[in-house]
């Protein structure tokens, strides 16, 4: 089959033939994507949003779920998302997901990591990459579509204690107004130094789709103590000006 885009002169290399005498074109003429078994691509999205003008403390801090229409986990909770389109950026497909789902559009992304146990879902082997994004809770209106049921804010509350495992974080999340409260638990492990090994694993799903709670939990950690060393930045600056 041809090249997948037009432009590969990136990639040419030296120049030269390979072993079967081929060129770059040649050998994209006759390559089979595939031959092997691949996994599927997805992508996921942690959206926090806070009220007020500035994010000025972490236990305000609520986050964006829908309700799966479909199988897997069908009538569970779970983070905006879904498979990359063939011509998609990563980033563009987490955009895009987050926009059919729920309406939200315009926001600023991260991507916060690679999450891909084997069984983490029925279908097929799926890999998802998650992002995270900060918004403005007055700033946007999610409302459900595309393949979910329902969208709703949930507040974050969260307990957690040390084990022989790691730190075990028990997390409520809660939307009073429709009398809906999760409470999922992850279980997470750091390894190593300078170069760490961390782990989130799912001991308790709670109503929260497949390996959801660990992704969040992962993006909300990160923003947390973010949110806390920049809160440490500004209390020293104000006690060097007193």
């Amino acid at each position: 089959m041809p090249a997948f885009f037009e432009d590969i002169e990136a990639f040419r290399g030296d120049g030269s033939r390979n072993e079967k005498g081929e060129t770059l074109e040649e050998f994209l003429e006759h390559y089979d994507p595939y031959r092997y078994k691949n996994p599927c691509c997805t992508v996921d999205m942690a959206v926090f949003g806070y009220p007020g003008e500035s994010p000025d403390s972490s236990e305000n801090l609520q986050v964006l779920l829908i309700r799966r229409r479909n199988h897997p986990s069908i009538g569970d909770w779970a983070m905006p998302g879904g498979f990359v389109n063939l011509y998609e950026n990563l980033e563009e497909s987490a955009r895009r997901e987050l926009y059919e789902e729920t309406h939200v559009q315009g926001v600023e992304t991260e991507q916060i990591g690679a999450f891909g146990e084997v069984q983490r879902d029925p279908r097929a082997r799926v890999i998802t990459t998650a992002f995270m994004a900060l918004v403005r809770l007055e700033d946007v209106k999610a409302k459900a579509g595309d393949d979910a049921k329902d969208a709703a804010w949930f507040t974050i509350r969260i307990s957690e204690e040390r084990d022989e495992e790691g730190t075990l974080y028990r997390m409520e999340l809660e939307n009073r107004e429709r009398g809906i409260l999760l409470r999922p638990q992850v279980c997470f492990r750091t390894k190593g130094t300078l170069i760490r090994n961390e782990s989130a694993v799912v001991r308790e799903r709670g109503g929260v789709a497949a390996d959801h709670a660990a992704i969040l939990l992962t993006a909300y950690l990160r923003l947390r103590r973010r949110m806390e060393y920049e809160t440490s930045k500004k209390e020293t600056r104000q006690h060097e000006m007193e």
